[in-house]
């Protein structure tokens, strides 16, 4: 044990290490189940582990050596500071122990270590604090956080002592400090993420990891640039081959070069419609009955009525994990980029997207949000690609009966859309409504008095059936409004509530419904082809007989190519599902293919690739071109 300021160093890396290992035995407790491959995983799975914990450490190591190093001896053996000591080390004991809570609920919520997620509650406080104020039970975790920080410094109390017996001249310190002080470089040039990759399962793999180191990757990582990271074919066949996935009946290309732009004939006159798209929080398909309603059997009665009633897209996938990430896909008509959403990316605006193609045919296009539209940039976003706000501060007092901090609950936000509704068709606009809704998130409350489950018991089956509710009497009271007969009403999700997974890209955890429904215009039917958020608003336009120039990823789902295709990523990782197969692609030229049974909903490796990987390849690649060479600009 050593009895100088070494000492100090050594019991705050015991701390840490000590209290990583409790985090990840923690983890790895809500993972068992879900785990596979024997005692190797699991050796395998601690080795890596400790080598995160060291590498994490090591920046805040870095500047206690340093710390240690400068700090004179009088000063160091000072009563003062002996005090402040066994304060720092209560404080770090706490902090520690509270991200142990807070690693727990986030693996609880989302099932894997902090990621680019975390990072984005960083920056919205506000909304992230009074969501976990309503949501966990913080006077009792709050003790327990403080209770298990004082048991450490109990625990460490006679260690601590023992660093201040002995002065250490300046010559050791430095010679003990260098190596403390090189570690943070060596981790951060030479360390990534690979050596987390302990297993096939990616419960395995999450686990392994540190969700601190985690949690600074995903910070610097927010946006990764595709040329360098990602696989790649030469750009002229990136193109053809993206020009031949996008072919088809009335599509017809304006050149051969690096682009996508083609002008869209409609099928038909065109049908000025009013529309209205609905996209409800956290709606997985495996909700409905008409998909089996494996959770939420009996919750959702209007919506399972509204499936024999509408066009049914039975088939239907988000892009990704996140609510922008499906707001971009459904209002931009663009795969999934590396990194964070376009809607949180700086020059954001004045993009080809759904609303600009809905402006140019003279409709009062908004962004309905039941929360404050800052909130992961959405307001700028929407505003700089053609639409109006109208989010949580433009509800008067009497429009708001229930709240929590996520926002105003579905009932009055879609009564606030009636009355937006009324006021565009009083003005003789059509209008084109993007609604997000925020109920179904946790803390899952919601008025009372509506459904017969109370909004006490925070549960995600009441807030889906309050939600089921408020559209129900959203569609009745719509039926009575004299635009109801000219108006497409189309409800979605934005992603799904569950996006953990065994594999890279669960696929099942991207399922979710799709309804479009007019009884005056859209014919019931059920609709098997594959298909993803991209594919929603040229979809749309071609019901409505809407002819365009286009740079849309997406297709019109409706106009007679029968195979689909699918768009899926998470942070870093993006898949082509296609024809029951998925083409994964990752950092550092990462592409693999693996088989997906639909039925059974479960993937498996597959030695077969070819032209399934070369077409994922060339639609991220050229997407992230045209992104890029910002050829989706409109013109100035």
């Amino acid at each position: 044990m050593n009895k100088d300021r070494r000492g100090l160093f050594l019991n705050l890396l015991i701390l840490f290490l000590g209290f990583s290992l409790l985090t990840r035995l923690t983890l790895l407790a809500m993972a068992w189940p879900e785990l596979d491959g024997g005692l190797w995983v699991l050796i395998k799975l601690f080795a890596a582990g400790l080598l995160y914990d060291c590498a994490a450490f090591s920046y805040a190591g870095a500047a206690l050596a340093l710390y240690l190093l400068v700090l004179p001896e009088r000063i160091y053996a000072a009563a003062w500071h002996r005090l402040a000591v066994y304060g720092l080390f209560f404080v770090a004991a706490f902090l520690l122990a509270f991200n142990l809570a807070a690693e727990y609920y986030f693996f609880y919520e989302f099932g894997v270590r902090y990621n680019f997620i975390a990072v984005d509650y960083l920056v919205y406080t506000n909304e992230v604090l009074g969501n976990i104020r309503e949501s966990y039970n913080l006077p009792v975790t709050l003790p327990l956080v403080t209770a298990l920080a004082g048991g450490a410094l109990w625990l460490f109390g006679r260690r601590l002592a023992f660093s201040f017996a002995d002065p250490l001249p300046f010559r050791r310190r430095l010679f003990s400090a260098l190596p403390v002080l090189a570690a943070p470089a060596l981790c951060f040039f030479l360390l990534d993420g690979r050596l987390a990759q302990v297993s096939k399962n990616e419960y395995a793999n999450e686990v392994a990891m540190n969700g601190l180191y985690a949690f600074g990757s995903a910070f610097l990582n927010n946006e990764l640039p595709y040329d360098k990271f990602y696989a790649s074919v030469g750009p002229e066949a990136a193109f053809r081959t993206l020009r031949a996935a996008l072919a088809g009946p009335g599509v017809e290309f304006k050149d051969q070069g690096l682009d996508i732009n083609r002008r869209i004939k409609g099928r038909g006159p065109l049908k000025k419609l009013n529309l209205v798209v609905l996209v409800e929080e956290s709606l997985s398909a495996e909700y409905l009955q008409a998909f089996g309603a494996a959770k939420g059997g009996g919750t959702l009665p209007n919506l399972d009525a509204l499936a024999g009633r509408s066009l049914f897209f039975k088939r239907y996938y988000a892009a990704g994990t996140r609510t922008v990430r499906g707001l971009e896909a459904m209002t931009l008509s663009i795969p999934p980029l590396p990194g964070t959403s376009i809607v949180k990316r700086p020059d954001n605006g004045g993009f080809f997207s759904w609303g600009s193609v809905m402006r140019d045919f003279g409709y009062a296009n908004k962004y309905i949000y039941a929360g404050y539209g800052y909130f992961d940039n959405m307001n700028a976003f929407y505003s700089g690609n053609g639409f109006e706000i109208v989010d949580r501060s433009n509800f008067a007092k009497d429009e708001i009966t229930f709240a929590n901090i996520w926002g105003v609950c579905d009932g009055d936000l879609l009564s606030k859309t009636l009355k937006e509704a009324d006021a565009d068709f009083r003005a003789g606009k059509p209008f084109f409504y993007m609604v997000m809704t925020t109920t179904n998130h946790r803390p899952f409350t919601y008025p009372d008095g509506k459904i017969d489950i109370p909004s006490s018991a925070q549960s995600r089956r009441g807030a889906l059936k309050y939600s089921d509710y408020a559209i129900g009497e959203f569609l009745a009271a719509a039926s009575k409004k004299p635009w109801f007969k000219d108006t497409v009403f189309v409800i979605t999700a934005d992603h799904c509530a569950n996006s953990a997974g065994k594999t890279e890209l669960p696929v099942r955890n991207y399922h979710i419904p799709l309804f479009i429904f007019s009884p005056a215009h859209v014919k019931p039917a059920v609709v098997g082809t594959l298909s993803a958020q991209a594919d929603l608003a040229p979809t749309v336009l071609g019901l409505l007989n809407a002819s365009y120039e286009s740079r849309f990823f997406g297709r019109d789902i409706l106009n007679g190519r029968p195979e689909g295709r699918a768009f899926l990523s998470t942070f870093q990782k993006m898949g082509l599902l296609k024809d029951g197969r998925l083409a994964v692609l990752g950092p550092k030229k990462y592409l693999k293919t693996y088989n997906w049974d639909e039925a059974a909903k479960t993937i498996s490796e597959t030695a077969e690739a070819g032209a399934l990987e070369e077409e994922a390849v060339s639609f991220f690649q050229g997407a992230n071109y045209v992104y890029k060479n910002r050829l989706n600009r409109l013109a100035k």
